[in-house]
């Protein structure tokens, strides 16, 4: 706006300059006096005019500058949508729909959103093996953020997230069939996900824009999240309707809960670099405390969004000692994404995320692992889905020395559909169920069962879709 006013001002300025030039270089020799009257008139005109323009630009700027700052911004970058927020400083499709409730003041942006699921689960209704389990329980999350504008070209975020998963869930987490990672008392969780840390993200960032198409941002957490993977399955919309963590957490996302946590990040148009430095200690078994800040891994990560419904981005961990566990064995973890988002219109929306992960721990122990998801969110209605695939050695699910030291493939596929039921006070109450078919290694099937399956039966609580 500010080059269109220049151009259309010097332009006119240009046409007053060469009147004026061509009025004082006229030949020395009679002119008419009302000639010169008219010229002087037709200047005075123009000038008046580009006055007018100059005026009516500027204050269209203005009225372009309100309803910019009406509409809140990306949480590190003020050239950015908010519907392109990820988790920590990862990136959403622009296109992704957002649930959640907004505050604005003069230049200050507060945004809440959270899920929490009250559910049945049974891990294997057919009793085809020995490690199914069936509980009542309720995963949830809550999260507070806030934009706040500094000067001309700085933007501060700060985010607050908690989970009461530890007073829901217990201190062993819900049961999911092949699910691994993390302690409880001292021993190995297997079959069943970990619960959250209360305090699941408190963190700060400082985004300088220097032009349009240039951020710098420096971000820390206490715990946060590196640059490292996609957006976390909490806040991707694909996954927003599956009351379960995928069972490649540990694989792609799992250091969406880290306890120190610096990057920085440089945003170019619709490209972005990062490089983190962080702790590489997983959560302990206590999920009220605050663990120690060990600044021991790094990672990076590089993010592409080509159009408003494409996130692209790959990413490599160097982690220290992730596991307690196995405290001399570090992991390299390497992963690759791409998530979709299409608006059909208000009320219609499709998202999908295909998300691989990879975790090299050396001398020949790779594990690799796959997931595919999408939702498509159709008036009242939701439908859908997951697959995954994945690699997890004997260690990992915690098998005796009869088994063989090898890596067992897993494949699990997930449909689900729920519906609203009412809305109030702009918080969608829905009930949902899904069934999970699950593929299992040959070298498993005494354990498991061949095909076992899962069933959950919910009620889900989260604000509306927000109609920005």
């Amino acid at each position: 706006m500010k080059k269109l006013l220049l151009f259309i001002l010097s332009s006119q300025l240009s046409i007053v300059i060469f009147s004026q030039h061509e009025h004082h270089q006229m030949p020395d020799k009679p002119v008419k006096k009302q000639v010169t009257q008219k010229k002087q008139a037709t200047s005075k005109k123009k000038v008046t005019a580009a006055k007018k323009d100059s005026m009516v630009m500027k204050s269209a700027a203005d009225t372009m500058d309100h309803s910019i700052h009406l509409m809140p911004s990306h949480a590190y970058s003020r050239n950015l949508p908010m519907n392109r927020n990820g988790s920590g400083t990862g990136w959403n499709p622009d296109a992704s729909p957002m649930y959640m409730w907004m505050k604005s003041a003069e230049k200050t942006d507060w945004m809440f959103h959270g899920n929490i699921f009250l559910r049945y689960t049974n891990q294997d209704i057919f009793s085809a093996g020995s490690r199914g389990d069936d509980e009542f329980s309720a995963p949830n999350w809550f999260m507070a953020m806030m934009n706040k504008k500094i000067g001309r070209n700085g933007l501060l975020n700060a985010t607050a997230m908690i989970s009461l998963d530890r007073l829901t869930e217990g201190g062993n987490g819900y049961p999911l069939l092949f699910q691994s990672g993390e302690t409880f008392e001292g021993k190995r969780l297997v079959d069943r996900q970990h619960p959250h840390d209360l305090f699941s993200a408190l963190s700060i960032g400082y985004t300088q824009m220097l032009n349009r198409d240039i951020d710098i941002t420096l971000y820390f957490g206490y715990p946060g999240e590196p640059a490292l993977s996609a957006t976390a399955f909490m806040h991707r919309v694909s996954s927003m309707n599956n009351p379960d963590a995928p069972l490649g957490h540990h694989w792609q996302d799992a250091t969406h809960i880290t306890f120190g946590v610096g990057t920085l990040g440089i945003r170019y148009k619709n490209f972005k670099g990062e490089g983190s430095v962080f702790t590489g200690r997983e959560p302990d078994e206590n999920r009220y405390n605050f663990d120690k800040a060990r600044f021991d891994s790094y990672s990076y990560r590089l993010s592409f969004n080509p159009t408003e419904n494409w996130a692209l981005q790959f990413s490599q961990g160097f982690i220290n000692s992730p596991e307690a566990l196995e405290p001399d064995e570090d992991v390299t973890r390497t992963t690759a994404s791409v998530l979709y988002a299409k608006k059909m219109n208000l009320h219609n929306h499709f998202s999908a995320a295909t998300i691989w992960g990879l975790n090299d721990k050396g001398a020949d122990h790779k594990e690799n692992s796959f997931l595919l998801e999408g939702n498509y969110q159709c008036n009242n209605n939701a439908f859908f889905g997951r697959y995954e695939y994945i690699q997890k050695s004997k260690e990992e699910l915690d098998l005796d020395h009869g088994y063989p030291e090898t890596n067992f493939n897993i494949h699990a596929l997930t449909a689900g559909y729920n519906r609203q039921l009412v809305n109030f006070s702009n918080i969608d109450l829905i009930a949902g169920t899904q069934f999970t078919l699950y593929g299992v290694d040959k070298d498993l099937q005494a354990l498991y069962g061949k095909t076992p399956v899962g069933f959950e039966l919910y009620l889900q609580l989260r604000p509306s879709l927000h109609k920005h």
